[in-house]
């Protein structure tokens, strides 16, 4: 994989994980072995194992394989593998960009941004997915003909928790039912992701950004998406909800006359790379 961050550093690397599914999706036996793991059974079995006492046994390797800083979180005593991967991070290690007119990053993660055509919206590894293959709400979709799409993919080192990007009325929840996939881009080369994977989102209407759409994508094995309000008023860097065990992705669909996103998104994009960011910093301004 190839990632850059906001200060233009580059890191090319490849886990262990992305080894693996890309052994898995690159044969037929390896899809076999997929298609059984993507099962609701064998996900709910899944959840039953990581929500266990007896999975707190994997939170000490966890820790020391993907060398996470504790000192970062809020102490507590977990109870589960999922209390662990949902843990809360110390406000001060996720400060919010509160200046007027900028949207944030709901969500640590690694960015893709892609210009919204009538036909290509977004392409990851030679897919290709509509705003309204999305949605699967062709009217909703054509308000942001134009705009922008931005991918926000979280690996499993990353915080598991989210946020809304802005002040405004967020309004229901949209569950769109699909297959548990990876959102590894590994996976990416072989299955169309996002068409397969469980997602919800929401509309939040906004007096600087006009309307964003905010959704939640679930991935491999348990992936539960678990948003915590239907609708509301909400303040940009209010936890929205939280993602757990799995991959995730979260999606900013934009407006393009009210929302002008940080070009260096784009560009690193087109160049093959995904951004790194935080939880809280700017990603676009509002056009006044």
């Amino acid at each position: 994989m190839k990632y850059i961050d906001l200060n233009g550093n580059r890191i090319e690397r490849e886990t262990k994980q992305d080894r693996l599914l890309r052994l898995l999706y690159a044969n037929s036996l390896g899809r076999s072995i997929i298609k059984v793991l993507v099962n609701p059974a064998i996900s709910y079995l899944g959840g039953v194992v990581l929500n266990s006492k007896l999975s707190t046994i994997l939170i000490p390797s966890f820790i020391k394989k993907n060398k996470i800083d504790m000192n970062e979180y809020v102490e507590q005593y977990y109870m589960s593998y999922n209390d662990f991967f949902t843990r809360q991070i110390r406000r001060d290690y996720r400060p919010i960009d509160e200046r007027e007119g900028v949207l944030i990053s709901p969500a640590d993660g690694k960015v893709s941004a892609y210009p919204i055509s009538d036909k290509l919206v977004v392409s990851i590894k030679n897919s290709k997915y509509t705003v309204a293959s999305l949605l699967r709400n062709k009217e909703l979709a054509k308000k942001y003909k134009g705009g922008c799409c931005m991918i926000i993919r979280l690996t499993v080192d990353n915080y598991h928790r989210y946020c809304y990007p802005a002040d405004g009325i967020k309004g229901k929840n949209v569950h769109v039912p699909g297959i548990l996939h990876t959102v590894n881009p590994v996976a990416n080369e072989h299955v169309k992701i996002y068409k397969e994977n469980t997602r919800e989102y929401t509309v939040l209407e906004t007096t600087k950004f006009g309307d964003i759409i905010q959704m939640e994508i679930g991935a491999l094995m348990v992936g539960k998406i678990v948003n915590y309000h239907q609708e509301l008023e909400v303040t940009k860097g209010q936890e929205k909800g939280r993602f757990e065990f799995g991959g995730s992705s979260i999606v900013l669909l934009l407006d393009s006359k009210q929302v002008q996103v940080n070009q260096e998104f784009f560009k690193n994009t087109e160049d093959g790379y995904e951004t790194m960011i935080h939880m809280g910093q700017a990603i676009g301004k509002e056009i006044l």
